[in-house]
């Protein structure tokens, strides 16, 4: 029997000869029963006794040990995403077992997902091969199914010397050059099984039942803070799939005038929307806005004031001054402490011309080979500002082959430059727009994107970024 079978079938482990002190008490999780580190050495044979001694020795290492804990937990307290804490769960129990490789599965019982597989010192491919061997021969699929005597940690000191595992089992560790593992389940009362950790040793081997201890409070520690991501990242995703819900699912095809959107939502969930919408005529009515303020409140004030504005655009489109006015009513009556920025242009592509005004939103932006140039709009407040907004409109007539730029100020923010800076960068990215590009609205965005904000860049906060693109033939 092994020294972690031990542990699994609650075998006392007797005290040293040597030792007559009664029980010592429990420190903060640490068994005081479970042998001391193998760095803490015991009395040799023959020595006299010294109890005293010995037990400084036994303290040492259980503060030792609690230190360890606490610089891995803290480690990990610190790490915000799923992926993050995965990798630091993976390689912490990779140093606590003395395992110089390893993988991490991730697979929530309830189904709810997300599921996914890190490797520690292992290739895409070596996970592949690993996920060869049947998932019922495997320390983690056991775990994972649910499958009886599957709940304690599980060691196989001799993985190709042992000829009860299944073949493909010895096969893949010869390849790979890995002889022993040993698994540990991750769970917790309240979400259930989560996933499992494997670690693997390059020759035969066996932690020690400290080592086994140490990982299995880390475990436990780790399992609950997984649970805590893994709730935040669902909460996450399902803010995303309603904010996408709260925009539109398809440009429409309106003769003249070709359209492109392109938006890099905040984590959280912010207030930055775009549509476009068919209106009597072949005209077409284009809109972006944002709202303040993030989460699920802000959501909610987006799809009304889209809602609104599609309303207002319908019945008196060909007046954005009017169609601003009804939404910052609309604001007021069901919003009263929010704020929110908009801009509306109506657009009759046939003629070129656009008539357009913007409460306190960013002006538009038309580039093609000729110029690329700020449209000069009136200094306006954001909805929800005044007791009564108002502003002048402003009509313009884009050249054959322009594009128009419709976005949202996250765009600018996501710069962490000055606003002057932040404009001016926005305007050499449009005018440094490859000619092969110019025809395609999304190619231009897709461009402008990359310019402004390298490598998703979010120097400035938490910021949505919505950009509406309306190229003109």
């Amino acid at each position: 029997m092994g020294v972690c079978d031990a542990i699994r079938q609650n075998t006392p482990v007797g005290k040293p000869t040597s030792m007559s002190a009664p029980h010592l008490p429990k420190v903060a999780g640490i068994d005081p029963m479970v042998p001391v580190s193998t760095h803490t050495a015991a009395p040799t044979e023959g020595a006299p006794s010294a109890p005293g001694a010995f037990l400084q020795d036994r303290l040492a290492g259980w503060v030792s040990d609690l230190t360890t804990l606490h610089e891995l937990t803290e480690r990990l307290a610190g790490t915000s995403t799923l992926d993050s804490a995965l990798h630091e769960l993976l390689g912490a129990g990779a140093a606590l077992v003395g395992a110089g490789r390893g993988l991490l599965v991730l697979e929530p019982s309830d189904g709810g997902g997300p599921s996914r597989t890190v490797g520690l010192g292992l290739a895409h491919a070596d996970l592949g091969h690993i996920e060869t061997v049947p998932r019922s021969a495997t320390a983690y699929g056991r775990f994972l199914d649910g499958l009886p005597d599957s709940d304690s940690p599980l060691a196989s000191p001799d993985i190709l010397g042992d000829t009860g595992l299944d073949p493909r089992c010895r096969e893949v560790a010869a390849r790979l050059g890995y002889a022993a593992s040993y698994a540990q389940p991750l769970a917790t009362r309240t979400a259930g099984r989560l996933g499992a950790a494997v670690w693997l040793y390059d020759e035969p081997a066996e932690p020690l039942e400290r080592q086994c201890h140490l990982v299995g409070l880390y475990a436990r520690y780790a399992a609950e803070h997984l649970a805590r991501l893994l709730e935040l990242e669902r909460a996450r995703a399902d803010a995303a799939a309603v904010a996408e819900e709260l925009l539109p699912s398809r440009l429409p095809r309106i003769p003249g005038v070709r359209l492109a959107a392109r938006r890099r939502a905040a984590p959280g969930g912010g207030g930055d929307w775009y549509d476009a919408l068919p209106l009597p005529d072949d005209a077409l009515g284009l809109a972006v806005g944002s709202v303040g303020g993030s989460g699920p409140a802000a959501l909610a004030a987006r799809g009304r004031l889209r809602a609104g504005l599609r309303a207002y655009a319908v019945m008196e489109g060909e007046d954005p001054v009017a169609v601003l006015s009804d939404l910052e009513l609309l604001l007021r009556l069901t919003e009263p402490s929010a704020t929110a920025t908009a801009l509306y242009a109506y657009c009759e592509p046939g003629r070129r011309t656009i008539v357009l005004a913007g409460a306190g939103h960013t002006p538009p932006l038309v580039t093609g080979e000729r110029r690329t140039e700020f449209v000069e709009t009136s200094l306006s407040a954001p909805l929800g500002m005044l007791s009564c907004w108002e502003a002048p409109s402003v009509e313009f007539t884009p050249l054959p082959g322009e594009t128009v730029l419709f976005y949202t100020d996250g765009l600018l923010r996501r710069t962490g430059d000055t606003r002057d800076r932040a404009f001016a960068r926005l305007h050499s990215a449009a005018a440094a727009v490859p000619k092969v590009l110019r025809q395609d609205p999304g190619a231009v965005a897709d461009h402008i994107l990359r310019t402004v904000l390298p490598d998703g860049a979010n120097r400035g906060g938490a910021e949505d970024v919505a950009l509406l693109a309306a190229r003109f033939d």
